[in-house]
């Protein structure tokens, strides 16, 4: 949030108050920022804000070069699926060959032993000599018809066990393509998946990577608050009630702070530039930054600042007398009451910043006493 500078009223020696230092890590370099005296807080501010810059850019470049990596993930999955669509298919079919070679198998071992029943019922003796057809042959003409029958049974045996092994060796040369071609894909499929693999250890080192920015981000964040909380006590604490305004508007959404007042509704269900809107609009800022527990409710209809602090116990949110920096301070007073946000706590006092504290739904921020309040920490 970018403020007016306050100015510095009170010239405090180093002695007084310490020195101030803050480490900045990027990564893996270190960079350690001056010691600086307390009307020096804008330097140390800018200088964070200058290297969260850095690292947001950089957090850029990491986001569109997991954007490639992710893509190129995708494309190789889906090779690898396309390819375990064939290979299944061919798993499909070489189960079928298999099936086909046991069926002509079976199907031999019948007809051997059907052909064998025939060759044993005509000769109970089995394997007989031409001699010994020829003796138990009634004439001539007998033995010949024997002779030919015997033929044509060993012809018809020949011809079946011919097809059926021609069968059996086709299905088997089949099946050997198969297993080659399946050995083939799966070697195909093992090159993808660890091409895939290189791809998923570059996409983790890349978020590692902006997990450590965004880590520093949030933590240079927090850095920045911290100083804009010490700024504002040492030059400010003694201007109890002199509120001021932001050209900047304390942060607030440049279409809700631009629209006539009351003209809108936000997100909360509150109409725009009243002191409700303002502080549900913080809420939701501190819950996305990772400083509050709980986002802030919708609760369009009953937004009057004097109904907050009910509303929220029966939420379940904490409301007590203990101000601190990011909870929202509740004034009961007065028909609807008054919303602000604690920036800072020093004793008795707190800083705040408010929406239509003088009734024109204009933004200030200000020191004020804490009497008379309560606190709701989200």
């Amino acid at each position: 949030m970018q403020k007016q500078k306050l100015r510095t009223r009170i010239v405090l020696r180093v002695s007084q108050f310490g020195a101030v230092l803050i480490a900045l890590v990027v990564l893996s370099a270190s960079v350690t920022l001056p010691i600086v005296h307390a009307d020096q807080f804008d330097d140390q501010i800018n200088a964070l804000r200058q290297q969260n810059s850095q690292s947001q850019s950089a957090l850029n470049g990491l986001q569109a070069q997991a954007s490639s990596y992710q893509d190129a993930v995708n494309k190789l999955q889906d090779q690898i699926n396309a390819l375990q669509s064939a290979i299944n298919a061919n798993l499909a079919k070489q189960a079928d060959l298999q099936q086909q070679i046991v069926a002509a198998q079976a199907e031999l071992d019948k007809e051997k032993a059907t052909l064998g029943e025939d060759i044993r019922a005509m000769y109970v003796g089995g394997q007989i000599s031409t001699l010994e057809m020829l003796a138990s042959s009634k004439d001539l003409s007998d033995f010949v018809d024997k002779q030919e029958y015997r033929s044509a049974v060993q012809d018809k045996i020949k011809t079946e066990l011919d097809k059926v092994t021609k069968l059996k060796l086709q299905l088997q040369d089949q099946k050997e393509q198969v297993d080659d071609l399946l050995k083939d894909q799966k070697n195909q499929q093992d090159q993808l998946a660890t091409a895939q693999s290189q791809q998923n250890q570059l996409l983790a080192y890349n978020q590692s990577q902006q997990a450590d920015y965004n880590n520093q981000i949030s933590s240079n964040q927090g850095k920045i608050a911290d100083l804009r909380r010490q700024q504002i006590i040492l030059n400010g604490q003694y201007n109890i009630g002199d509120f001021k305004g932001d050209p900047n508007n304390g942060g607030y959404p440049s279409a809700w702070a631009n629209a006539p007042q009351d003209s809108m509704i936000d997100n909360w269900g509150m109409y725009n530039r009243e002191c409700v809107s303002y502080t549900a609009f913080k809420v939701h800022q501190d819950f996305l930054a990772g400083k509050d527990n709980r986002d802030m409710p919708y609760w369009g209809g009953m937004g009057n600042a004097n109904q907050w602090d009910d509303d929220a116990r029966a939420y379940g949110i904490p409301v007590d007398d203990n101000p601190t920096p990011g909870s929202i301070a509740i004034s009961n007073a007065g028909a609807y009451g008054h919303a602000m946000y604690v920036e800072a706590v020093n004793g008795n006092q707190i800083y705040v910043q408010q929406y239509n504290q003088q009734l024109n739904g204009q933004y200030s921020e200000g020191w004020r006493y804490t009497t008379g309040l309560v606190f709701i920490h989200f």
